[in-house]
């Protein structure tokens, strides 16, 4: 079952296109990643699937409803993360989710459950602005898990982070979807992609270039097809990757001579480099 779908959608901010002829399918359940460099127009797209912006034409649609309709009521079932959804310095980490609960029309009795849930029981009482950027980013991972929404819209939501703190970001997100939600990311980094999504989708200029599996689009596009050896001598050997290629790939394993066995296909960020002609950076 499809949750999100776009068919054709553009969108422009004067004579600049941002969005051309995008099309989405998105399954209930899965991560899918939105993979572009800063001014690719990925928030954008966020913003007109869950109905703050308005598109030029095409269609969008989640649950089934087309994102120009969407009620109060649809809107709770989506939670959003964004780096301009701020959040307010002066009050403390529970008073800013005390304040989006009343918003969203949920329980105080909600707030604790999520701050422990975004490792935040401990601060509580800290005002937002004593927050390190990554417990700022939990904050606001908290605002969107309030209303426990079936699907989760994270815009870049490790930009600026160090390993440690992307890493924990990244357990919550699995958690989510092990709970069966539905994850629309969007982010730069390649890592996290590989290591996150089901499906990915690069964009560029407005246009998505490639949609698919992270591991089948590099193997798309592993135009070397060979195998490098490290052999235990120390020296590597590198093999066509073909019947003649594999069978001296035995040979050298049952001789224990192969110390490791690497494939020539390209990362992701090989990949769009080689389809737009452009680092994929902040």
């Amino acid at each position: 079952m499809n949750t999100i779908t776009a068919e054709k959608l553009k969108k422009s901010f004067g004579n600049k296109t941002v969005l051309d002829e995008i099309d989405l399918e998105i399954k209930s359940g899965e991560i899918f990643g939105l993979i572009g460099p800063s001014g690719a127009g990925k928030t954008t797209l966020i913003r007109i699937i869950t109905g703050q912006l308005t598109r030029d034409s095409g269609t969008a649609h989640i649950f089934g409803i087309d994102s120009t309709e969407l009620s109060q009521e649809d809107k709770a079932h989506y939670g959003i993360m964004m780096d301009d959804f701020g959040v307010y310095d002066r009050l403390s980490c529970f008073d800013n989710l005390k304040l989006f609960a009343r918003i969203y029309r949920v329980g105080n009795s909600r707030i604790n459950r999520v701050m422990n849930e975004v490792g935040l029981a401990d601060a509580a009482h800290t005002p937002a602005s004593k927050l390190s950027k990554g417990m700022k980013n939990r904050l606001r991972l908290a605002r969107a898990f309030m209303t426990e929404p079936d699907i989760l819209f994270l815009d870049e939501p490790t930009s600026g982070l160090d390993p440690a703190a992307a890493d924990g970001i990244h357990k919550m997100i699995l958690d989510k979807k092990a709970q069966g939600r539905t994850v629309f990311l969007t982010t730069h980094s390649m890592s996290e992609a590989q290591k996150l999504c089901d499906h990915i989708a690069m964009l560029c200029d407005g246009h998505i270039v490639e949609y698919g599996t992270p591991d089948d689009i590099c193997r798309r596009y592993d135009s070397k097809r060979s195998i490098m050896v490290h052999l235990t001598d120390g020296t590597d050997l590198v093999l066509e990757n073909s019947t003649k290629g594999a069978q001296r790939l035995c040979d050298l394993i049952k001789m224990g001579q192969a110390g490791s066995i690497h494939t020539s296909e390209p990362d992701l960020a090989e990949v769009f480099m080689e389809l737009t002609g452009k680092e994929l950076t902040a």
